[in-house]
């Protein structure tokens, strides 16, 4: 038998079985008498069998035709699902998908993000991962359907959207000396320790560019992976820490803090939601970064005491 088949001329063959008539099956099909007799016997060279007798004025199916009718419904229907939209619904949607991001995003956005599918999507199965930056290049081989995360511009070979902008400021405990100021010197920047937030995107790397450029450098004496445990050690010491304004705005509701420009250029931060671009047309997860998008953008400056 060819391997280059025609599905066409199963269709064909459905309508002729089914009617046993090349003049209904023309009509059917919408095509000529002779169009359909031609493709009658493509499908007799293509099955090795007269499929359709003439005896008198009718066509009888030989043995072989009945064959092929009791499969060729099932599999022309097959045939057809394989091209029909995907229709989704989040009620029933029973999948299982992987967040990834900061320590700050689980701690602060998650749970709202959470709340939105549970109620919309309630037999989705969510699961949340730190996300590390040198997983980017590995986006393709993990089990991760969307990251959040802080990045100059979407990379090279992935789909992503805007979440929002801001810049870096400088964060101390709401008592701090330094507090009072409406803008730090750098000799002020340098004089105090520094705490640094290791986890997520590049947060801070620039300050140390920029202060070698001076001749200077500040001193990082306590590093930590964790917002929350970061905040407590800043409201507890004369540390300063730099984080963006979002962050900064958002937590002064939660612990006491200030926050103040820094004292040298910054850049912008810019947030983005991202994915690989095997899932950019399906249904499910087009949904899925509409729902997480709407909670992250509205969750920049937005966060108040409860």
């Amino acid at each position: 038998m060819s391997q280059n088949i025609n599905l066409n001329l199963l269709r064909t063959l459905k309508v002729l079985l089914d009617e046993c008539h090349v003049s209904r099956t023309a009509e059917r099909l919408f095509i000529t008498q002779s169009a359909v007799s031609r493709q009658l016997n493509q499908l007799r060279e293509l099955f090795n069998d007269p499929l359709l007798v003439r005896d008198g004025n009718r066509l009888l199916p030989t043995p072989k035709a009945e064959q092929l009718q009791q499969k060729l419904g099932g599999l022309l229907a097959d045939c057809q699902a394989l091209f029909a939209s995907d229709e989704f619904d989040p009620e029933t949607w029973q999948g299982n998908v992987v967040l990834s991001s900061s320590d700050y995003v689980a701690q602060y956005i998650l749970p709202d993000i959470v709340e939105r599918l549970q109620q919309q999507a309630p037999k989705l199965s969510l699961a949340y991962q730190l996300w590390l930056p040198d997983q980017l290049d590995q986006l393709a081989d993990l089990d991760i359907q969307l990251v959040s995360t802080m990045l100059p511009q979407i990379p090279d070979g992935l789909c992503g959207s805007s979440i929002g902008a801001d810049y870096p400021v400088c964060v101390m405990r709401r008592d701090h000396p330094l507090a009072g100021k409406q803008a730090l010197s750098v000799d002020d920047f340098v004089q105090y320790s520094h705490l640094k937030v290791s986890g997520g995107g590049d947060k801070d790397s620039f300050v140390d560019r920029n202060l070698a450029e001076l001749g200077l450098e500040r001193n990082i004496q306590f590093s930590v992976p964790f917002f929350t445990s970061a905040f407590h050690t800043l409201c507890r010491t004369d540390m300063l820490m730099v984080i963006p304004e979002h962050i900064a705005f958002n937590m002064q509701h939660l612990f006491s803090i200030s926050y103040v420009p820094l004292p040298i250029p910054v850049t912008e931060h810019k947030y983005w939601l991202l994915w690989h671009p095997r899932f950019d047309s399906d249904p499910a997860h087009c949904w899925l970064r509409e729902q997480v998008l709407s909670v992250m953008r509205g969750s920049m400056y937005s966060i108040t005491m409860t």
